[in-house]
């Protein structure tokens, strides 16, 4: 089973070669994203839950002088990851547009989709930080180009905006990383996770606070940390609906993993200087960005804004550092991945079809969009919180965590938490994201129908799965979250005994 991780890995890329040496683009990118899905169910149904732990594991010696190494293997948080990574890749090609819409370049379009895959994929299975940090910066160049040339509106200004934004967060996030190494003995020094995490559980990693600060920077500005967020509406409203998917939905969770992986198993003690800070800057996310959503006046952005604003939940639960706050972060990765790719697919259905987002030039598309329409409602009421979804089943731990810790706090004669200050801020944030995924539906589906709508094409069968898929995925897991949440619950326990 060791060869199935550079299996999923492999696949995208080979997909992605063969299409550019000429293989049908679209029949080749589904074909490749349907087998890695399939393996990543395989590897799910395979993992040994009573054992927990890291598995599938293979290592490569690449500088044995410099204990590098080409290292893979997943345990639950991973596998999660990897799963949410092959449903969202599966449905992003699937809705991409066909083969002769794309001006003679679907090759390199249905390449930069797998290429993309593939680098969230290679992160999120490596062991090693010098891959972990290397399939992420492989999947964003594809990214780039997917903006600068299918994009809509500003879309060169959006591509270098998101360019710079993300090349600062990588060298940010790089000088930490190596800040990091430099500052263990050199002896013990390595880019092996599984040892690094065994070296900071004997307390050989000095918990130095400005190294964990820079680490949560760089990460910060990969997932649009408040106020490091400006590059990410503008992006995803000018990206190609495929792309929006599996950027927001996927890309922006490395970020996320990352914390989880690296910076609070390893610097769990410096972490908790910046609890403070990172709660503020998560109400950012969740009651300035919301409002600053309330008020935009097309889907797109809409949604672009709507993705940033629900990482302040994800923070909140990763700040908490308990079993229920962490737990909670790690479903809402999946649950959110899976209901902002929806989102973006249908937006890029609707772009598609009308030419515009705009709310004003909308209006009424459930008459003659009913799929469209049915669909982008349960994605909006995932969004939102509706029980019965994921994102629900998440939140609810998130909140409870944070609750947790700040009962913990007045346990100890503080009066007021600040965690309860930002567990009410986030339920605010509830209701903010509620007033304008109905706002969003309520402009772009209902009411009368426009003359130049009323003729338009319902979602054929050929894009129906990818959505259906999405959902369905949603539905589970908001109706079945313990079968996730056993497999996250060792490792995060793991981070736990850490502090």
């Amino acid at each position: 089973m060791a060869s199935l991780l550079h299996l999923l890995i492999a696949i995208p890329i080979v997909g992605a070669i063969a299409i550019l040496l000429g293989a049908p683009a679209k029949k080749t990118a589904i074909a490749s994203a349907a087998v890695n899905l399939l393996l990543t169910l395989a590897a799910l149904f395979s993992y040994d839950r009573l054992a927990g732990g890291y598995q599938f594991q293979s290592i490569t010696p690449l500088i044995p002088e410099w204990r590098l190494s080409y290292y893979l293997g997943v345990d639950g948080l991973s596998l999660i990851m990897l799963l949410l990574t092959a449903i969202v890749a599966l449905a992003a090609v699937w809705v991409a547009p066909k083969e002769d819409s794309l001006n003679q370049r679907s090759g390199l379009y249905y390449s930069s989709l797998l290429f993309i895959a593939a680098g969230a994929t290679g992160a999120f299975a490596s062991l090693d930080l010098f891959f972990f940090y290397a399939f992420h910066e492989l999947a964003l160049i594809p990214t780039f180009l997917m903006i600068g040339i299918w994009g809509s509106g500003d879309r060169v200004a959006a591509a270098w905006k998101i360019t710079i934004y993300l090349a600062v967060g990588s060298i940010i996030l790089l000088v930490g990383l190596l800040a990091l190494l430099v500052n263990i003995p050199p002896d013990a020094r390595t880019f092996d996770i599984v040892q690094l995490q065994s070296l900071a559980a004997q307390g050989l990693i000095p918990q130095t606070s400005w190294i964990y600060g820079t680490i949560l920077i760089g990460f910060g500005i990969l997932i649009s940390l408040f106020p490091f967020h400006t590059w990410a509406p503008k992006a995803y409203a000018s990206a190609p609906a495929p792309t929006a998917m599996l950027h927001a939905g996927v890309l922006k969770k490395f970020g996320l993993y990352g914390l989880l992986r690296v910076a609070l198993p390893l610097l769990p003690g410096a972490a908790q200087e910046w609890t403070n800070l990172l709660l503020i800057l998560l109400a950012g996310n969740i009651l300035y960005v919301g409002l600053v959503t309330i008020a935009q006046r097309s889907l797109d952005l809409t949604l672009g804004y709507s993705s940033v604003m629900h990482m302040g939940y994800i923070f909140l639960g990763i700040a908490s550092f308990n079993l229920l706050g962490l737990n909670g972060a790690a479903l809402l990765m999946l649950a959110h991945g899976l209901s902002i790719a929806a989102l973006f697919a249908v937006a890029g259905q609707v772009r598609e079809r009308t030419g515009t987002l705009e709310y004003a030039k909308l209006g009424g598309l459930a008459k003659p969009l009913p799929f469209l329409g049915y669909t982008f409602g349960i994605a909006a009421f995932a969004s939102i919180g509706l029980p019965g979804f994921g994102n629900f089943a998440s939140e609810i731990l998130v909140f409870f965590g944070a609750f947790q810790h700040a009962g913990t706090a007045v346990s100890r004669g503080i009066a007021f938490s600040n965690f309860q200050l930002a567990t009410i801020i986030a339920l605010w944030g509830v209701v903010i994201s509620a007033v304008y995924m109905l706002r969003a539906y309520r402009a772009a589906f209902l009411g009368e129908t426009r003359k130049e709508w009323a003729t338009l094409a319902d979602a054929k069968c050929c894009i129906k799965p990818a959505l259906v898929l999405l959902l369905a995925a949603l539905l589970v897991v908001g109706f079945r979250p313990q079968l996730f949440l056993d497999l996250i619950t060792p490792t995060v326990k793991t981070f736990i005994a850490a502090q």
